[in-house]
């Protein structure tokens, strides 16, 4: 049964996602390709950043390039328990929009047997530093490990 709630998560946010960014976004794309990240030097942001795409067979989504960038900022992975709760992590750090609160009633109402991990990663998101709003373009020479620990209090084990 949890296979099918995740399906429903999946197919959501595959039709939400290009809603969203066509007629909600106003920031401008990156125009940033995901083989161009993967040039940086290995240590920084932006690498991670290029890895993460490749690695989970994506491009950067243009006007919501910031999301991948929460999720290599983070740790969390991009199946469906994950992308719900990075959304409780942003709401715990201050990040307010339409499409958040949606992530987090629809995800919870359809997944709640992800609930504890839910307040945890609010949890986590409330005690960081602000960052849900941060130039992520401007920071990706940033080497990972300095960004991380300018954001987290225990940047090396941030889903605890």
């Amino acid at each position: 049964m949890i296979k099918q709630r995740k399906q429903i998560i999946a197919w959501l946010f595959k039709v939400t996602q290009y809603v969203y960014t066509k007629y909600f976004k106003r920031n401008a794309p990156w125009n940033i390709k995901k083989q161009q990240l993967l040039q940086l030097p290995q240590h920084t942001f932006g690498h991670h950043l290029g890895a993460f795409l490749d690695t989970n067979g994506f491009e950067l989504i243009p006007k919501a390039e910031r999301h991948d960038a929460y999720h290599v900022l983070t740790g969390y992975n991009s199946n469906e328990q994950d992308e719900i709760a990075l959304q409780y992590l942003c709401f715990g750090n201050g990040k307010r929009s339409l499409y958040l609160f949606g992530v987090i009633i629809i995800g919870t109402i359809i997944l709640p047997d992800y609930w504890t991990y839910y307040k945890q990663s609010y949890s986590i998101g409330k005690k960081a530093n602000s960052f849900y709003n941060l130039d992520y373009k401007g920071l990706l020479n940033t080497s990972l490990t300095t960004l991380k620990s300018t954001i987290f209090t225990n940047p090396n084990n941030i889903t605890e």
